[in-house]
This record gives structure tokens, C-alpha cells and sequence, in this order.
């Protein structure tokens, strides 16, 4: 997810950037595309003919790596069916730890989230097929990251229910959910200052950004008083 690699045991296998783009294109689609879609995709903006041949010669060069690593038949193509997909088993994961209706003690773990923290092919050019995936996968990730920190938090494990708040943040500042459940894993802990520096920082962002406050849900969370210079304390019927 943060590059592209094409790994066997723990060789990594030199693939040149054609071969890169068109691999990644069908380990994306994970179903069987016919030759025409995956032409006219990868290469728009070029004649048919020339799409074509673009393909072929893709196709010549993956042959070449020295591993099957795509099916072909007279009119579609998909990755072999032997190839595991980073990224396949991070939505599996991000989609478990939004069903609240089934346990996932077994993917809280630091696996899931660095994977979860990660963009999809953060450095490659801009296309229209891969910003789709790119935004689809960032707004699934984001939401599975609160679930995380939520999950965690009820299992009292607070460090770890924090750094999976903070990745959520780190991705995307202006969500105030994202900042929600951060603030409420430092009130479980009983970090009431970190807590309230969570929620200024909210504030700020959301204040400089968009030109919005916070909503009255998160500011009851930790309700707050001014001091004498102005400076936010929480009032003592939160402790």
C-alpha cells in the first residue's frame, strides 16, 4: 500500500513501471477484466490501436519476470490466482472492525495498524482509475481506524486505543469524529489535560479550516470553564 512491490518469499522481484501499473490495475479489480477495459483504462488517452499495443507490450514484459503473475485468456485478463494482495486482506480487516456485531481481539494488533495507517500508492501520478481507489479505500481506512480506537478503548488497552486515534487524525484533521473518539480514549485513561489539548486542537482546526466549532457532542465530552487570561480548564463535575 505505501508502494508498489512484487514480492516472492522475501525476494523482491525488479518490475518495470509498465508491468508496475498494469499489475496494480488488476490486483485493484480483483475479478477478470475483458483486454478492451483494461486498454482503454490504463492508456485513455490514446487511440484504441495504440492502447492495444501498449497492452501487448505489457503483457510481453510480464511474461518475462519469471513468475506467472497474470492469467490470460483470448479476451480478459486478472491477476494469478496465487498472488496474495496487501491490500485485499487491510479491507477485510477494516471491514471486521466496523461490524460491531462479531469480536476482533485477533486483528488489534500493530499490523493492522500500520496497515490501516497507510495510503493506497501515495506517490503514484494521478489518474482517474487510481483516484477512485485511492479515495475509496482512505475514507474505509479512516472509519476502521475510529472503530480501532474504539474497540481498544473498551478493551482498556489506552496507549494503543491513542496511537490508533491519533492515526485517525493524522489522516484526515477535519473529522471530528476522528477527534472524538481520541478525546474519549484519553478520558478512559484518565488524561483529562491531554483530553482537553485534543479538543482545542479540534477547535483550532476546525475554527482556521472551515471556519466551524466544534459540534455540542464532542464539546460535551469535556466541558470546559475560562480562567482568569482566558485559558480552558475542565470544570470539576467531569472528574
Amino acid at each position: 500500500m505505501k508502494g508498489f512491490a512484487l514480492v516472492v518469499g522475501r525476494t523482491n522481484i525488479p518490475v518495470c513501471s509498465s508491468v508496475q501499473r498494469l499489475l496494480a490495475f488488476l490486483a485493484l479489480q480483483d475479478m477478470p477484466r475483458s483486454r478492451a477495459y483494461v486498454a482503454g483504462t490504463l492508456w485513455p488517452d490514446v487511440t484504441t490501436a495504440r492502447a492495444n499495443a501498449n497492452l501487448r507490450s505489457s503483457l510481453w514484459r510480464a511474461a518475462q519476470v519469471g513468475h506467472r503473475v497474470i492469467e490470460v485468456s483470448a479476451r480478459e485478463l486478472a491477476l494469478s490466482r496465487n498472488i496474495a494482495v496487501d491490500l485485499r486482506d487491510a479491507i477485510a480487516r477494516a471491514h471486521r472492525l466496523l461490524d460491531n456485531s462479531h469480536p476482533c481481539d485477533d486483528i488489534l494488533t500493530m499490523q493492522t495498524l500500520t496497515d490501516l495507517s497507510a495510503d493506497l500508492l501515495p506517490e503514484w501520478p494521478e489518474n482517474d482509475w487510481m483516484l477512485i481507489e485511492q479515495e475509496q479505500y482512505r475514507q474505509l481506512r479512516l472509519y476502521a481506524l475510529e472503530a480501532m480506537t474504539e474497540r481498544l478503548t473498551s478493551a482498556q488497552r489506552y496507549g494503543e486505543a491513542v496511537a490508533a486515534g491519533l492515526a485517525a487524525v493524522r489522516a484526515e484533521p477535519l473529522q471530528e469524529s476522528a477527534h472524538r473518539v481520541l478525546v474519549k480514549a484519553h478520558l478512559a485513561a484518565g488524561n483529562r489535560g491531554a483530553a482537553v489539548h485534543q479538543y482545542e486542537q479540534c477547535r483550532r482546526v476546525l475554527r482556521e479550516e472551515l471556519g466551524l466549532e466544534p459540534s455540542s457532542s464532542l464539546r460535551a465530552l469535556v466541558p470546559l470553564r475560562p480562567e482568569r487570561g482566558g485559558r480552558p480548564r475542565i470544570r470539576s463535575s467531569s472528574a
